[in-house]
């Protein structure tokens, strides 16, 4: 298929957008079979940007297959001129908010930006000191205050420690270090030395040797690192070492990092 022939989909926003694509794209994994091709405009912050953005989706509807917008804008002026493009639209924000205001009992603010921006300002630095953390205990780079850690991933190179520890950081405030486990730690008895006194802190992440090796070949071809020998003796290793030490773990090979992150939060209960 070509652009052409794919579903146009816009996700519209009054601040960054992610809110709009985060609901919006969960609603299209429901249609596996879909052909879509998306389109974030964030910053719609008035009338006549609102009136650009509906004469643009109003010209893709004029080419073809009726567009689908998914609207996380919080303004009901604004949102009143998005309504009528000649789209379908899903309003994220309208549907519930007079829901809302009836049971609640007031009125909604109608300020747009709260769900990622500065509104709170002691969540938003909480989150910033727990970035920098995780970027000063990335990939056991630092064992400085390792204590402070509310979770260490472990786990072979490439089973996925640094995007998720740098996600729990940003979107939960987490504390998150990672510690890589290397060939010498498969051959001495009990946890690498660092990590002893914090084994309770411990997950562990482990993969499927076909997806290391070939996370592994893109990184260094032809190596014996990348070699499927060489991946799963690392990978039974590990979840031998996990199993031992009682450290819960799961297979990142086909998990997205927003899943792991769930996962770890729940079974480390750390939901905040």
């Amino acid at each position: 298929m070509t652009e052409n022939d794919s579903r146009p989909v816009y996700f519209l926003s009054d601040s960054t957008g992610i809110t709009a694509e985060t609901l919006g794209n969960t609603l299209l994994t429901q249609f596996p079979d879909g052909n879509f091709h998306r389109t974030t405009i964030p910053f719609i912050t008035n009338v006549e940007q609102a009136q650009s953005v509906v004469a643009a989706i109003d010209a893709m509807a004029a080419r073809g297959l009726e567009p689908l917008v998914f609207s996380t804008v919080v303004g009901p002026d604004i949102r009143l001129v998005l309504g009528t493009c000649k789209a379908m639209v899903v309003d994220l924000i309208g549907t519930y908010v007079d829901e809302l205001e009836r049971t609640l009992g007031k009125v909604a603010s109608g300020k747009p930006g709260q769900a990622h921006g500065l509104g709170n300002a002691e969540r938003y630095k909480s989150r910033m000191t727990a970035v920098e953390y995780a970027m000063e205990h990335d990939d056991g780079q630092s064992l400085r205050a390792l204590e402070k850690a509310q979770v260490i991933l472990v786990a072979p190179s490439r089973c996925g420690k640094t995007p998720t520890t740098m996600y729990l950081a940003l979107q939960h405030g987490i504390f998150a270090a990672n510690f890589p486990l290397v060939e010498e730690d498969f051959t001495r008895e009990g946890l690498p030395a660092p990590l002893r006194p914090f084994a309770e802190k411990c997950f562990g992440l482990t993969s499927n040797p076909s997806r290391l090796s070939q996370i592994r070949t893109e990184r260094r071809r032809g190596s014996a690192y990348a070699s499927l020998q060489q991946c799963g003796f690392e990978l039974r290793s590990a979840e031998l070492l996990y199993r031992t030490h009682g450290i819960p773990y799961l297979n990142s090979a086909s998990v997205s990092v927003e899943e792991m992150a769930a996962t770890i939060l729940q079974r480390m209960r750390l939901r905040q």
